[in-house]
C-alpha cells in the first residue's frame, strides 16, 4: 500500500462552507488480475441464475469463479474502507480542534453517514468520472468490513459461504456500527471537503513545496 498521506491545509480551495474538513484520498487498491476476476465473477453469477448460457462450464467451475471475484471484491473493498477510516479519524481530530464549526455529539457515525448519505456534490461527480456508480454501498460495505477485520484476510480464513455473501455482513455491521450511539447529523451543506486519489495528492504537494521553495 502506498505510505499514509499528511493533510496539507494549503490545498485547501478558498470560498467553501464554513467548515472544511481533511480531504479524502483513497489509494490504488486493486492487484493487476482483480479487474479480470470481476468480470469472470459477473459472468459465472449470471450463468448460475440460468441467464448466461453455461458452455461447457460445469457449476462447480462457475461457483469458483464466482468465489475468486467475490474474494476480490472484498479485498478491495477492505482497502477502500482503511482509506474512509483514516479520513473519519482526521475528521474527528479536527472536530476536536474546531468545535464551534460543528454540532455538539458529532462522532465516528457523524462522518460515516456523511459519506453514505450526503456526500458534497463535488465527490459524487468525481466518483462517477471515475465509474464509481454505486459509491452508498461501496463506502457503506467498505466502512463494514473494516469494522470486521484488522487486516486483510486471506482466502484460507473465510468460509465459502461468507465469501458468497459477503457483501450482506458488511452492510449489517455498518448498521450495527452506526446504531452504536446516538449521533449529530453533520451535513455536507455545512462542511465541505475535496476527494483525490493518492496520486493526484501526491502531485499536488509536490507543486505546492517547489512553489514555497522559490
Amino acid at each position: 500500500m502506498t505510505p499514509r498521506l499528511s493533510f496539507d491545509a494549503s490545498l485547501v480551495p478558498q470560498n467553501r462552507p464554513a467548515c472544511t474538513l481533511p480531504p479524502l484520498i483513497l489509494h490504488p487498491f486493486a492487484d493487476a488480475s482483480g479487474p479480470g476476476k470481476l468480470v469472470e465473477s459477473s459472468r459465472a453469477s449470471l450463468k448460475l441464475q440460468g441467464l448466461l448460457p453455461t458452455g461447457e462450464s460445469s457449476r462447480e467451475d462457475l461457483d469458483r469463479a464466482l468465489l475468486d471475484g467475490r474474494f476480490s471484491e472484498l479485498r478491495m473493498l477492505f482497502y477502500v474502507g482503511k482509506d474512509l477510516a483514516r479520513w473519519i479519524e482526521q475528521c474527528l481530530e479536527f472536530a476536536e480542534r474546531n468545535r464551534e464549526f460543528l454540532p455538539a455529539g458529532t462522532s465516528y457515525q457523524s462522518f460515516a453517514a456523511m459519506l453514505v448519505k450526503d456526500a458534497p456534490p463535488n465527490v459524487q461527480s468525481k466518483l462517477r468520472k471515475w465509474g464509481v456508480a454505486d459509491y452508498k454501498a461501496i463506502f457503506t460495505r467498505a466502512l463494514g468490513l473494516h469494522c470486521l477485520f484488522a487486516n486483510a484476510p486471506t482466502r484460507e480464513v473465510l468460509s465459502d459461504e461468507f465469501v458468497r455473501s459477503y457483501y450482506r455482513y458488511a452492510d449489517q455491521i455498518f448498521a450495527v456500527k452506526q446504531g452504536e450511539c446516538d449521533f449529530a447529523p453533520v451535513s455536507s451543506a455545512a462542511c465541505h471537503f475535496e476527494l483525490y486519489s493518492s496520486g493526484e495528492y501526491s502531485r499536488m504537494l509536490e507543486r505546492s513545496w517547489e512553489e514555497s521553495a522559490n
